[in-house]
């Protein structure tokens, strides 16, 4: 599929901001299965400076510093992908050997994966999320079969619920609670499996979702989405607890990956550090769209704008 993304993210504030820094995950990645064809991020006010780099992950970050009064703040990335369908879960060894694997020796050679083990920020390590998941971890059982299970599992005990949670509620209480939105079901997945010992990472990025029968696709309707990988071999397998959807490399061509980390606080599409502004007003909209549509977006947008 060649997919087109609009994300569009305006602040607006009660007073001037005198001065702010902030940083974006915005540019999709090219990863097996995905391909960026095209980008351009557009930050108004104009900044003083924009500087990309990769992180730690090997995501892009975009920095840009703005030194001068301003009571909005728009941001607008433009991409353009070409994604291909994941494939089927392979074998797998035990979730055991898996773990086994990861676990700590004195000179035992270097697992990138292992990064992925330890608790992080938004994702503790607790006895609760490794009690939720132990149904599903029988003993020797294959890795990538258990994780298919515990998402599976997740997606039916869970309600997706919006603003049900905050962006900092905590992994733990979103688990009590039995709902939340795609964020805190890929934490509460992620934390089950470090929780044993098993590595997983958070990913983010877009989901291209269909209108209602009969209605047309409207602009700015989506939103970002996030979901769980893990590593087999030499490759990773995604595993989408929200549409309880799985696959090789990624859970479908309609799945659009921008950025992966330990969880959330890594890869957030937009942060910054700002002097002023008061309180504020954010608004977000996402337009997720195969390439073809959009001559007919863009009319729906000037008339719905008359």
């Amino acid at each position: 599929m060649r997919l087109r993304v609009v994300h569009h993210t305006r602040y607006l504030y009660q007073s001037p901001v005198v001065v702010a820094q902030h940083v974006a995950h915005l540019q999709p990645r090219t990863l097996p299965g995905q391909l960026l064809l095209a980008h351009t991020l557009q930050v108004a006010p104009e900044p003083l400076l924009m500087d990309q780099s990769l992180d730690t992950f090997g995501n892009v970050r975009t920095f840009f510093s703005l030194q001068s009064p301003h009571d909005t703040l728009d941001v607008t990335s433009t991409s353009l992908i070409l994604t291909e369908p994941g494939t089927e879960l392979d074998d797998s060894p035990s979730w055991e050997t898996v773990r086994d694997r990861l676990q700590y020796r004195a000179h035992a050679p270097y697992e990138p994966c292992a990064e992925f083990v330890f608790p992080s920020p938004y994702v503790p390590r607790h006895e609760a999320f490794a009690d939720y998941a132990r149904p599903f971890f029988k003993a020797r059982r294959p890795f990538l079969d258990a994780c298919h299970d515990l998402m599976a599992h997740i997606h039916a005990d869970f309600e997706y619920q919006s603003a049900s949670t905050e962006v900092n509620t905590p992994a733990l209480e979103a688990l009590k609670q039995k709902r939340g939105v795609c964020q805190d079901f890929a934490h509460i997945m992620i934390a089950c499996l470090r929780s044993l010992g098993l590595p997983a990472r958070y990913v983010s990025g877009y989901l291209l979702t269909q209108p209602p029968p009969g209605k047309p696709r409207l602009v700015g309707a989506d939103a970002s989405h996030a979901w769980v990988s893990v590593p087999h071999e030499d490759h990773w397998v995604d595993f989408d607890p929200t549409n309880n959807r799985c696959g090789v490399h990624r859970a479908g061509e309609d799945y659009v990956t921008v950025a992966h980390g330990r969880d959330f606080g890594d890869v957030s599409p937009l942060r910054g550090v700002i002097q002023g502004g008061g309180t504020h007003r954010l608004e977000v909209a996402v337009t997720v769209a195969p390439e073809a549509e959009w001559d007919t977006l863009s009319t729906q947008t000037k008339e719905t704008s008359a």
